[in-house]
């Protein structure tokens, strides 16, 4: 089964917590603090490997979660911090986030890598706090909790050459004849229903990857046949064959069929149409065919000088009985030549590949909200943040995380709402009263 979407759920590792103890050794007086930090915990990666095609491997494993770091421990020794994640993908993934949309990368290349959770840093012992107002604090702080995330991945398959059609044109044939490929062959519609690759040669001794898409139909940037879910594959070829039954044997005009089949690249993506493309006149070997072709031609010279300034290669083969395959693979090495590498997702769009992580500088600190109970409601990742990083069973830290709230202007935005003395207030599930 060939799988090029989906949507899979992450969840890096928590930073280990931070730990309260103190030096009681014999002959050593005021030993003071000796509470480690906790470690980091895991990052999740995805790395690229070429010997994947498909996503397959998401198909039943959706949910990748790594491992926690240790926490800190006496003796002012540190928690061990935990090894990084990484998961597998095919080369041509582009990653996205569910929620927003937003891209987070473009992977293509063996061995690329992309960060995509964050590991939470490690808790901070006692240790850490002692200052000369306060040599022994029992304050320590948990470990910050991981990036939790859906991400999307979406494969568009890695080809230098595509063959583009209306079904039953001779597609797969022609991969099958010029490559060792055995795509599924049939007398009916939509026989190729998944990608296929094969690896051509020339007999010049020039090679590149071919790769045969299902066919197209009217109306297939719209949804109609298979259109929208393999159209995004073409858009990682370099050169375009577009493959067109000369024999019309299936009763459709071959040149209505061309402007058919252009409509729908430049409906899907305008810069389809910028790509190189040859015209393969295919089933040259059938009756009509070469009366055909002489109308397709004078059809595309009338073209050519209305619209465009490039010339379009017209190549007659006969995938069946190997008719004009030699030319058309030389022409088509010789393109791949004067042509780019295939862009890269992230160039086309102009994005760039930028990730934050932390916390934007326009968003607030947090927000108030009231219940219908009448409580008010504290959130925002920031204040959420310090919150779980808060260890409350420590008087001293319970102390600490209400300061910082004084100092982030909860305290006095709570009073310009109308918050009084003992009115409840809620920070997810811890619940407290409210003192002016």
């Amino acid at each position: 089964m060939f799988l090029d979407q989906v949507t899979i759920d992450i969840k890096a590792g928590k930073g280990g917590d931070g730990m309260v103890a103190f030096r009681r050794e014999k002959y050593v007086p005021d030993g003071g603090p000796a509470g480690g930090d906790g470690g980091r915990g895991g990052s999740i990666y995805l790395v690229v490997d070429e010997g994947l095609r498909t996503l397959m491997d998401f198909r039943y494993n959706r949910y990748f979660k790594a491992t926690p770091g240790e926490n800190g421990m006496s003796k002012s020794m540190h928690g061990r911090g935990a090894e990084d994640t990484f998961v597998k993908v095919p080369p041509g993934t582009t990653v996205r986030e569910h929620e927003t949309g937003v891209l987070l990368g473009d992977l293509v290349t063996h061995g690329q890598k992309l960060l995509v959770a964050q590991g939470g840093r490690g808790g901070r012992g006692n240790i850490r706090f002692a200052t000369p107002r306060n040599p022994a604090p029992e304050i320590s702080e948990k470990g910050e909790p991981g990036v939790e995330k859906k991400i999307e991945l979406e494969l568009k398959v890695l080809a230098d050459v595509g063959l583009v059609g209306f079904p039953s044109v001779g597609k797969s044939t022609l991969l099958s004849v010029v490559s060792q490929a055995r795509p599924k062959i049939g007398a009916y519609h939509f026989t190729t229903l998944v990608p296929n690759l094969g690896m051509v040669t020339t007999k010049e001794g020039d090679s590149f990857v071919m790769a045969d898409m299902p066919g197209l139909i009217e109306g297939a940037s719209q949804g109609v046949g298979l259109g929208t879910q393999f159209l995004r594959h073409i858009e990682r070829t370099r050169v375009i064959l577009h493959v067109i039954d000369m024999s019309g044997m299936e009763g459709r005009d071959p040149f209505d069929d061309y402007e058919k089949i252009n409509h729908e690249l430049e409906s899907h993506d305008l810069r389809l149409l910028e790509r190189p493309q040859i015209i393969v006149a295919n089933k040259m070997d059938m009756p009509d065919a070469e009366e055909n072709l002489k109308e397709f031609t004078k059809k595309i010279q009338a073209l050519k000088e209305n619209e465009f300034d490039d010339d379009i290669q017209i190549f007659p083969i006969s995938g069946v009985s190997r008719q004009g395959i030699d030319p058309l693979l030389s022409a088509t090495a010789g393109l791949l030549e004067v042509t780019d590498e295939f862009p890269l997702y992230i160039e086309e769009t102009g994005e760039e590949e930028i990730v934050h992580y932390g916390f934007h500088e326009d968003e607030p600190a947090f927000t108030i909200s009231r219940d219908d109970d009448a409580t008010w409601v504290l959130s925002g990742d920031k204040l959420e943040k310090l919150f779980v990083m808060t260890n409350f069973e420590r008087e001293e830290s319970i102390m600490k995380f209400a300061r910082q709230l004084r100092g982030m202007g909860v305290d006095e935005e709570l009073r310009k709402r109308g918050a009084r003395d003992g009115d409840q207030v809620r920070i997810k599930e811890f619940v407290f009263e409210f003192v002016d």
